[in-house]
């Protein structure tokens, strides 16, 4: 059965198919060790989505933990934003554009440490790929 997107029902299996992934979880050993790892999910409205969301992902040496929507990301403790319109995230959950390379293409903007980013980005990869291969129906 298909789990809308963007919604915390999402964003839960998201994380436990994360929490099952050995590829992801040896690809990201070592990220939020000494530094916050966090991020904040920035899912900015476009013509398909009416308003900003965000989403709290908590990372740190391989571990993924209180994925969660959050109204506010100043409220919270995050150490990156990676930001982009709806219709792109659509377009990376579905596997069409890969986290790198949207922010390598300006698809994607981030907000934190790019150097730390890309010295893990198999792990963004394995993230990218086991979110499409949840089945989704997209709510906008």
């Amino acid at each position: 059965m298909a789990i809308p997107f963007p919604t915390d029902e999402w964003i839960e299996e998201w994380e436990q198919e994360l929490r099952n992934n050995e590829t992801y979880q040896e690809a990201s050993e070592g990220w939020g060790v000494e530094f916050n790892g966090n991020f904040i999910f920035h899912l900015e409205a476009d013509d398909r989505l009416p308003e900003d969301m965000y989403y709290f992902i908590g990372l740190e040496d391989g571990d993924v933990f209180d994925c969660r929507e959050v109204p506010d990301p100043e409220d919270t403790d995050y150490g990156f934003i990676y930001r982009g319109a709806y219709a792109d995230w659509v377009r990376l959950t579905e596997g069409e554009v890969g986290a790198i390379d949207g922010l390598m293409s300006g698809v994607f903007e981030l907000d934190g440490d790019m150097q730390k980013v890309l010295q893990y980005s198999d792990a963004a990869v394995s993230m990218v790929e086991t979110a499409s291969t949840i089945d989704t129906d997209y709510e906008y």
